[in-house]
Parts: structure tokens; C-alpha cells; sequence
């Protein structure tokens, strides 16, 4: 008899199939694994307050819509009885956080914009942060953009790496996802288990869907102004923002843009004084370039340098802690060294007088030590170990931060007279 190695394979591989499936019913096969989330989920432009949103208003959205948050009312301490759309456009402008996506992320946690929540007499987790300390909406928007803002700069300096959702459990976004993706990732983390976050998180059913349906396609609202940061982009030229001559201190080196939010942005100076603390400065701010005053409000100037009225396109400079008093109006076309203000305390948390500059570029933060150097006068910016240390540099002199203006910090605007 010959034999065939080929058939009698055939035939032992037929006969292992058949007894498989006799007891198929009673083997355990391996669990499906979790799948994973969509990527991408949103434009970096449709994150922050960029040229994508310029055209959009708040209130006639709201209006338009009639939902719940239409007629709704906050008491904040700055604005007295404040409506649910300044709130919202406030909170968007200040931190530079898309207000269509506050306002769609408000929907989809607790249906307040288009429809009305379930207990309207209990509104006060509008994000659904329950264990934040502050329970109202004003509260919940500023915990949602810190939350975004902490994943979209973060992913972007690298600093943050991996996603912890609210069970433990973690997961690391693929390396050439975009920033306002992890962003939205981020922030739904934030709030559930990972089961449920994906489960937010789908395309098809999930936020990515309600945020489509809401404002049209945000891909193609993104395409449309270009790149956010051009490969080209170079910083302008900007003169440090105290008068001519005087000598100031660097209390502050790289931090936070604003209210603890944003990328290591900014840097503080404050003037010489006797007395420590928030006391009143005849000293003024000055601008470090021109262009045109587009907000001056609650201790903010931000000037815009493109001059089309808009902070959300091109570079905008932010000036903070400027007192009320001799404030420049919105409307100002300023020089490089006119006056912006007195410094102050004003427009947010601060232990001392002083003022506090960022830049923005198409609604971005410009992280002070980065790609794109904050230079003033020559002298350009680099982090320290922590947040608010760091230093000034111009050829071999370095100015060094220090909270208290110690000798090290002290820096002199060159006398233009002597130019």
C-alpha cells in the first residue's frame, strides 16, 4: 500500500477540527479585547479659540436652540447676575478654549443646550466634575478647560504621555495623534472608567457624532484657515514692557499662560517698591510692540498685532494684573512703549503687584521656552527645574527669577535716548 504524507495531514487536521467542535460549548475562548477609542476625534483648531470660531456667537446660538442654559443666570462676584452665554464666552476668551466646543461638551454631559436636564433644580455638575469643589457653571467650564488645556499642551510638550481614566486603568495615545484629540481623550478620562470613555468616544455614537451634528464638520472648518502654526512662524520683534531706562524685577520665569492653565507661557515682572504685596504703582506697563487694543477688561489687555480686531488670529499679546485706573481702552492703536497700565494685583491670583505678558498665535499659547522663544529686547526666555523659575538671557548676562526681586532678577530696559 503506498502511503500519501499529504492526505493522511488532511485527514488528521479534519479529524482535530470535528473534535473541537464536539466540545466547542464547553471551551472557554478568549475574551474580546476592549476596543480601542477613534482617533482622530477633533482639530487642534476646534480646540482652542482659534479662526475657526471668529464667526460663531455664543447667545444666538443659545437663543437659537432655546434650551435650558437660553435663559439662565449665574451671580458671579466680578458681573453680578450674569447670563449663561457671557459666562461661557468669558471663559472661552480667557482661556482660549473654542466655545462651541464648551458649549457641545455641555450638551453631551448633561443636555443643557439644546433640551433641559433632568433636575434643573440641582444644575450645578454641568460637566459632570462632581467631585470638583466648585459646583456651578462657572465652576464646571473652568474645570473642563484646565482639563482640556492640561492634555492638549501636554501632549504637545510631551509631558504628558498617558491617559489614567477614572478606574485606574491608563492607556498611551498612538505617538502621531494630535493634540486636540488626546485633549477630548483627556477629559472624558477624567470622568469614567475606560469601558465608558471609549463608549464617549466613538465616532459613531459617542461625542465625535453630537459635536458633528451640532456644528457641521469641524475637519472642514479646520482645513479651511490652513495650518494653525505655520513652518515658517518667526516671533516679532517685542521691547521688554517697562518704560525706557527704568530697571524692573523677573519675579517670574516660564508658567502657566493663564490661571494655572495653558503651557509654561509667561513671565512676570514687577517694579522696584519698599513695600511688599499688592500695593498701588505709579509705574507703568508699556506696550512691546504695536498694535491694536482689542480687550481691556478685568485686569487684561490683550493687543493684538495683525490689526484686524481679532485675538484669535495671528499674534496677540496678553498683558495681566493691569489696575483699572488709566487703563488703555479697547479700541487704542498702541506703539511700542506707550502705556498699557498701571501694575496690580488685578484680573487674578497674585501675591504681589506686578504684570504678567503671554503670547498667542491663532488662539494658541506660545510656550515661553519652546520652538518659538519669547525674546524681549534681546533677551530671551528659558524654563528653570519648576514652573516660575528660569531666566533671561542676552549674550553673557543672565537674569535670573526670584519671587521676592532679589539683586539676581533685576533687568534694565535699555535707554532709547542712547541708541
Amino acid at each position: 500500500m503506498h502511503f500519501n504524507r499529504q492526505n493522511s495531514l488532511t485527514t488528521i487536521v479534519l479529524l482535530l477540527i470535528l473534535t473541537v467542535s464536539a466540545y466547542a460549548p464547553s471551551l472557554q475562548f478568549p475574551i474580546t479585547p476592549t476596543p480601542q477609542p477613534s482617533y482622530q476625534l477633533i482639530p487642534d483648531a476646534e480646540l482652542i479659540y482659534s479662526p475657526t470660531a471668529i464667526d460663531f456667537d455664543v447667545a444666538a446660538y443659545l437663543d437659537e436652540n432655546g434650551g435650558f442654559l437660553n435663559t439662565y443666570e449665574q451671580y458671579l462676584m466680578i458681573t453680578g447676575w450674569t447670563s449663561a452665554a457671557e459666562i461661557i464666552q468669558r471663559v472661552a476668551l480667557e482661556n482660549s478654549i473654542n466655545p462651541r466646543l464648551l458649549i457641545a461638551l455641555l450638551e453631551y454631559q448633561s443636555g443643557c443646550i439644546i433640551g433641559h436636564p433632568e433636575d434643573v433644580d440641582n444644575f450645578d455638575t454641568a460637566m459632570g466634575a462632581v467631585d470638583y469643589y466648585r459646583k456651578d457653571l462657572y465652576g464646571q467650564l473652568i474645570w473642563a478647560v484646565h482639563v482640556l488645556s492640561e492634555g492638549f499642551y501636554g501632549w504637545q510638550s510631551g509631558t504628558l504621555t498617558e491617559i489614567i481614566y477614572s478606574d485606574g486603568s491608563s492607556f498611551s495615545p498612538p505617538a502621531d495623534v494630535n493634540a486636540g484629540s488626546v485633549a477630548i481623550h483627556n477629559f472624558f478620562a477624567q470622568l469614567y472608567d475606560e469601558a465608558t470613555c471609549i463608549q464617549a468616544l466613538d465616532a459613531i455614537n459617542g461625542f465625535p457624532a453630537l459635536y458633528e451634528e451640532m456644528f457641521g464638520d469641524p475637519w472642514e472648518r479646520a482645513a479651511a484657515i490652513g495650518d494653525l502654526i505655520p513652518d515658517d512662524l518667526t516671533q516679532p520683534e517685542l521691547s521688554l514692557p517697562i518704560e525706557s531706562g527704568e530697571t524692573w524685577a523677573l519675579t517670574g520665569g516660564p508658567h502657566k499662560a493663564f490661571e494655572n492653565n495653558g503651557p509654561l507661557a509667561a513671565l512676570d515682572f514687577a517694579p522696584r517698591t519698599d513695600s511688599s504685596g499688592c500695593v498701588p504703582s505709579d509705574e507703568w506697563v508699556v506696550a512691546m510692540t504695536e498694535g491694536l487694543v482689542v480687550r481691556s477688561e478685568h485686569g487684561t489687555v490683550i493687543q493684538d498685532l495683525d490689526g484686524d480686531g481679532l485675538e484669535q488670529t495671528d499674534w496677540a499679546i496678553m498683558y495681566l494684573h493691569i489696575a483699572e485706573d488709566d487703563r488703555v481702552p479697547v479700541g487704542t492703536t498702541l506703539r511700542a512703549g506707550d502705556f498699557i497700565g498701571h501694575p496690580s494685583c488685578e484680573g487674578g491670583r497674585a501675591t504681589g503687584t506686578h504684570t504678567h505678558i503671554a503670547r498667542k498665535y491663532n488662539g494658541m499659547w506660545i510656550a515661553a521656552d519652546g520652538p518659538y522663544p519669547f525674546v524681549l529686547d534681546g533677551w530671551q526666555a528659558f524654563e528653570g527645574e519648576e514652573a516660575y523659575l528660569g531666566m533671561l538671557t542676552r549674550g553673557e548676562e543672565t537674569v535670573t527669577a526670584h519671587q521676592f526681586g532679589s539683586a539676581v532678577s533685576l533687568i534694565t530696559r535699555d535707554d532709547d535716548s542712547e541708541q
